[in-house]
């Protein structure tokens, strides 16, 4: 109690107590603004709440700012409407790059200021829209906050929240009231949810347990994101197909390639059936053979190590039948409804937009059909009139579920569809032109293995990564026999992966050119 008023005391001043809540959409921003200007007034002070929306690159993110003062008889404060960089008490950042974003514009400064902040991510548009790796390196974040906060409580909010059944803006609200930063104490902070009067018992649960996990440890240590490694072979729960190949695996290859494998034979498994994997045990165990008998093992069989994951990414490609069937799967439903947080009275509806092109449907078809109406124009075009176009469907409801279950159903035939056909066709051509170069360039024929990453995605998004694959993998003529061929190959995949346009890859090429221009002179 006397830390209580020892805070009265300390904010009984001309200046008011500010906070800066930094939240996205639907995280629930306008809530904790809520609470805690309501808190305030219950304890007799004054307290103005006011919210500047961002841009959409965040989905909507909004700085919600509060200023709040004691009450004066007869005196009304004027409070300020926006944060003002180098003046603000608290900053609330509901997820990590916000917190970021806070320290940036100088709303957080050492002296002043006591972070909370989410260590969790929410990815921006300009992550997401990246060919390759666009995640921002969370330590540089950290690492920020250890000198530009006066205080910093940092740790996953959000997962704590959804473990109790509510929203992440319960759980900085108890963060809050355990940092000490408010002249209240913590029974008006539960007092506060109740007198909400929705969904009173998750939000409680979700505000004492940051509370306690505040008081406990008020921050996580954050590190950068990286590949995972298996370094043990998980089990396959004694299902017969997987236990009869990982047994074949296990025989037929050696043991640094048994993660990838497995998670091969499993991808292929749930993506067409058992025998389809089977086929790619087949297909990685003649590139091993070649890798074997080009030293392999001196390179502690890289070749096949790669081969094991990208023949598995290339037989697994991204069709409408493969699209229908995970739009459509029961554990896809159960996920979104935990997600948006669905009670057991209410029915969910997911809207997909869906925009397929006649390529895709073509695609679809028998291979021989498919070649018919490809060679044939005007059929092409009148069908693709129909056919290409935007479209919003809701899976739930009983014709689209049905339409899209029938397309996944389309599995069956996938091995004759003309889509399989030219995925098959590509995969020899680029396995060809990788064992072409085992013997004579080791490090190479690995790199052009490492470069199917670049075909990925659906539609548009396909047609894109197949182009830049093609025009990485034009270069390979003149790296052949060049000593630094495979460093020259990576740079040009990494050039590709930086922008969708191309623009690196086009200077990292024009740089690889003038290699054949000097080698004549």
């Amino acid at each position: 109690m006397n830390e209580t008023v020892n805070l009265k005391t300390l904010y009984a001043s001309e200046k008011p107590l500010t906070l800066a809540i930094m939240a996205m959409g639907g995280q629930g921003g306008g809530v904790l603004a809520d609470w805690i200007v309501g808190l305030a007034e219950e304890q007799g002070w004054m307290a103005q709440s006011t919210s500047v929306p961002g841009v959409a690159q965040r989905t909507g993110a909004t700085i919600y700012y509060i200023e709040m003062l004691p009450a004066r008889d007869g005196v009304s404060p004027i409070f300020s409407l926006m944060p003002t960089p180098g003046d603000v008490d608290v900053v609330l950042a509901a997820e990590l790059m916000e917190a970021g974003r806070s320290v940036l514009r100088g709303l957080v400064t050492p002296d002043k200021t006591t972070l909370i902040a989410s260590t969790h991510r929410s990815f921006a548009v300009g992550e997401k829209e990246k060919p390759g790796d666009g995640i921002g390196d969370p330590t540089v974040v950290v690492g920020a906050t250890d000198f530009a906060a006066k205080r910093t409580i940092a740790f996953d909010m959000d997962t704590l929240a959804t473990k109790n059944g509510s929203v992440i803006s319960a759980s900085m609200f108890g963060a809050l009231a355990a940092a000490d930063v408010l002249p209240f104490p913590k029974e008006a902070f539960e007092a506060t949810i109740r007198g909400g009067g929705k969904g009173v018992e998750p939000s409680l649960r979700a505000f004492n347990a940051a509370y306690e996990r505040t008081k406990a440890k008020p921050r996580d240590e954050v590190t950068a994101s990286a590949p995972k490694r298996f370094d043990v072979m998980p089990e396959t729960a004694g299902h017969p197909d997987l236990d009869r190949l990982v047994h074949r695996m296990r025989a037929e290859f050696p043991e640094v390639a048994w993660p990838l494998l497995f998670a091969g034979v499993k991808k292929l498994t749930d993506f067409q059936d058992p025998a389809y994997a089977g086929e790619y045990l087949d297909r990685v165990g003649k590139l091993h053979a070649l890798d074997r008998a080009n030293g392999g093992e001196e390179h502690d069989y890289a070749f096949t190590v790669q081969s094991a994951k990208y023949v598995a990414v290339a037989m697994a490609y991204d069709d409408v039948i493969r699209v229908a069937d995970l739009k459509t799967r029961g554990s896809r439903f159960d996920r979104v409804a935990k997600e948006v947080g669905v009670k057991q009275d209410q029915i969910l509806y997911m809207t997909e937009y869906m925009h397929p092109r006649m390529e895709e449907v073509v695609g679809t078809m028998p291979k021989k059909l498919g070649l018919w109406v490809e060679s044939r124009p005007k059929v092409f075009a009148w069908l693709d009139r129909r056919i290409n176009k935007g479209r919003r469907v809701q899976t739930g409801t009983l014709f689209w579920f049905l339409t899209l279950y029938t397309l996944a159903a389309l599995r069956r035939i996938r091995r004759g569809t003309l889509r399989h056909a030219r995925e098959a066709e590509h995969r020899e051509a680029w396995l060809g032109a990788a064992t072409s170069l085992l013997s004579r360039n080791y490090d190479l024929a690995v790199e052009v293995i490492n470069n199917r990453r670049l075909v990925k995605g659906y539609s548009d998004t396909h047609a894109r990564g197949l182009s830049k694959f093609d025009r990485v993998m034009s270069a390979l003529t003149t790296l052949a026999d060049r000593d630094d061929g495979a460093a020259w190959m990576k740079r040009l995949r990494q050039a590709a992966l930086l922008d969708e346009s191309g623009i690196a890859l086009d200077g990292a090429l024009k740089t690889v050119s003038s290699f054949k221009h000097k080698d004549t002179l």
